[in-house]
């Protein structure tokens, strides 16, 4: 596609924007130097010609997502020079509000939706991005800026590769600076250009002069065009070099000498725009030595608010952990109650949910046609087509990653990921990404991002099929997980967790998928951190969770023939967990016995049994106890699954040994 040359106006706009990004660079290397910048600082000398010759095409509603070199991306965007010089003062009038620094840059009023310190993340945001604007039909573009050293993680596979079958209107953008911090490109890549990479994916791949912008200007036009067409996603590779340390402080010569570094400096991409100027009779030194001055007066200006700026109120860091739409009750059930399955009574919930809500898309293998390996999706690819039933390869990074970014950006992905197990490669996009974004973003950027699938030990499915994951996860701030036992538990929790916008673990014990229970036909909701009642009783107080809390029902009812009364209370989430029924509960009964199939090293029992000691210590006749599965991976021989997981008889048998003590 030929390019439209660039006018005066437009050129005079990129040699600005580069000098801004500059200049701001020079002045926070000096900042750190004072000690205002209290973390790390990693700068983009030598690089604006990417940041501006791509950003020049955006519109404020493009999404923009970013690695650790993130400063010049954000002031290409939109972002200040004061917001930004604050954030790494800081400062609550910083981007981030004090919350980010150099590596953590968030604006999502001009489409500057985060920069990140882990490696390829922003790869899969913004696929997801282009998912949403693809879902939504709307003409936005999203962009990923990564450097080199992204190209050899998972994500850079994973996220291309995902981009590409859907085609989404995604441009990959590698500041191929020739060093993944300290480690050269020659040497920790086979395929020595990264442009070439492209071809293995089925999209356009350009491999470009780095320092000149207006080579990348003209490719990055016709790469922004082709996405907002429906042609989807472009990888360019800019070839380019950071002429200042991986950042700040730390030493530079030991990888690379002296002379490579000044051999680049005459390559800067702002003295070559200007002296192309001054060639072609565009400006006069006259004019470029004002705009000079102007860009000079306009960071030094924002560098002296940003020194004034307030900090953060202490009282405010632990805000915008959670949204506060999450916080809100629950539903009566309305409707005639039926008996249906668990798998049936959250089938209605996605059912109802994706009906009312045309922003919902459920990724997943095997979720579209087929309707899920547990039939969690059945029947809805036929009432909502491939976009909103999408079946995604074997990569769970990938469209976790994905998920995340496609939340950021309006719609609310479900992934249902089959077995807990199998989103363990995903664990960092979970708690680096999903769980952080809403607080990273000052509350701006809601995360309303749901991951469901099997958890637990039955069928002989072993140790990659089996896993209780819930304590690991209810550890991390900013999610909720998310246990239901029962079908109208399932159903009311699911309903809930679909309008929230907190990223919710629901998860799902395989035992119970086929245990049937009343249900009313009609949508609910039962909120978050409210526990269950499930049996009523004065003599002691057991707590289960999930599949544990039906053989302890069974156990409680054998014990009732006994006479021993106990009071049987499910937690229903574990994050939050209710604390407060729990210790009611001891008050009356003066002994606790926390049931969990999960391990019970640093988990969930543990965090109970502290909270009620610390609380309810004077209530308690005997001490907390708890019974747990075996601290093993899980067999696959049933005589050896059995001997892991708590049965009836000693759930029972430790009620019995706690109310005699």
């Amino acid at each position: 596609m030929a390019s439209t040359p660039i006018g005066k106006d437009r050129l005079l706009s990129l040699y600005r924007n580069m000098l801004l990004i500059r200049r701001c660079e020079e002045q926070l290397a000096k900042s750190h130097q004072r000690g205002l910048i209290h973390g790390a600082c990693h700068t983009y000398v030598g690089q604006e010609a990417i940041a501006v010759g791509v950003c020049a095409h955006l519109r404020t509603e493009d999404a923009v997502f970013s690695t650790h070199r993130g400063h010049g991306h954000a002031l290409a965007k939109g972002v200040s020079a004061e917001q930004l010089i604050a954030e790494l003062y800081g400062r609550a009038t910083g981007c981030s509000r004090g919350r980010g620094g150099s590596m953590h840059l968030f604006a999502p009023e001009v489409g500057m939706m985060g920069t990140s310190g882990i490696v390829g993340a922003c790869i899969l945001q913004a696929a997801g991005a282009g998912y949403s604007f693809k879902l939504m039909k709307s003409a936005g573009v999203a962009v990923a800026f990564f450097g080199d050293g992204a190209v050899n993680n998972g994500a850079f596979h994973e996220g291309l590769n995902l981009a590409s079958i859907w085609k989404l209107p995604v441009l990959f953008v590698c500041e191929n600076n020739e060093f993944a911090t300290e480690i050269p490109f020659r040497y920790a890549a086979g395929n020595p250009t990264v442009a070439s990479r492209a071809a293995s994916y089925g999209m356009p791949g350009l491999d470009l002069d780095g320092n000149d912008v207006l080579a990348i200007h003209a490719a990055a036009a016709d790469a922004v065009q082709r996405a907002r067409q429906g042609g989807g996603p472009t990888l360019l590779e800019c070839r380019t070099y950071r002429t200042r340390a991986h950042a700040e402080g730390m030493g530079d010569f030991t990888y690379r000498t002296r002379e490579d570094v000044e051999a680049w400096k005459p390559r800067c991409p702002i003295v070559q725009l200007r002296a192309n100027l001054l060639k072609a009779a565009l400006a006069s030194e006259g004019e470029l030595a004002a705009l000079e001055t102007q860009v000079a007066a306009a960071v030094e200006s924002a560098h002296a608010s940003a020194e004034k700026a307030s900090w953060p109120e202490p009282a405010s860091a632990a805000t915008h952990i959670y949204a506060k739409a999450s916080t809100s009750p629950g539903t009566a059930a309305p409707g005639l109650m039926r008996e249906i399955t668990y798998m049936q009574a959250t089938l209605e919930a996605l059912t109802h949910e994706m009906a009312r809500n045309p922003r919902i898309f459920v990724l997943g293998e095997g979720i579209g046609k087929r309707g899920g390996n547990f039939k969690t999706t059945a029947g809805l690819y036929d009432l909502h087509g491939p976009e909103r039933l999408c079946d995604t390869p074997i990569s769970e990074r990938g469209f976790v990653g994905l998920g995340g970014g496609a939340a950021m950006t309006g719609t609310r992905p479900v992934i249902d990921f089959m077995f807990a197990d199998f989103i363990l490669d995903a664990v960092g996009e979970i708690v680096n990404q999903i769980a952080k974004i809403q607080y990273m973003s000052d509350g701006r950027i809601k995360m309303p991002i749901l991951l469901r699938g099997c958890i637990g030990i039955g069928h002989s499915a072993a140790t990659h099929h089996s896993g209780n994951y819930y304590p690991m996860y209810a550890h991390f701030p900013g999610l909720r997980v998310v246990v239901p036992s029962t079908p109208y538990d399932a159903k009311g929790l699911l309903h809930h967790a679909l309008r929230c916008d907190d990223p919710v673990l629901f998860l799902e014990h395989r035992e119970l998928l086929s245990l049937k229970g009343p249900v009313p036909e009609g949508d609910y909701e039962s909120p978050f951190g409210q526990a269950a009642v499930v049996r009523a009783g004065k003599d002691v107080t057991v707590v289960a969770l999930a599949f544990m809390v039906q053989r302890a029902l069974k156990a409680c009812e054998t014990l009732a023939a006994e006479g021993v009364s106990v009071e049987l209370i499910d937690p229903r989430t574990v994050a939050p967990l209710d604390f407060e029924t729990i210790a009611r509960s001891v008050q009356k009964t003066g002994r606790l016995l926390i049931v969990d199939e999960a391990f019970a090293p640093f988990g969930i029992g543990a965090e109970i049994a502290a909270q009620i000691s610390d609380h309810g210590f004077d209530d308690l006749d005997a001490p907390i106890r708890r019974l747990n599965g075996v601290h093993t991976p899980t067999p696959y021989s049933p005589p050896l699954e059995h001997a892991v997981v708590p049965n009836v008889e000693a759930i029972a048998q430790a009620i019995r040994a706690l109310v005699a003590e």
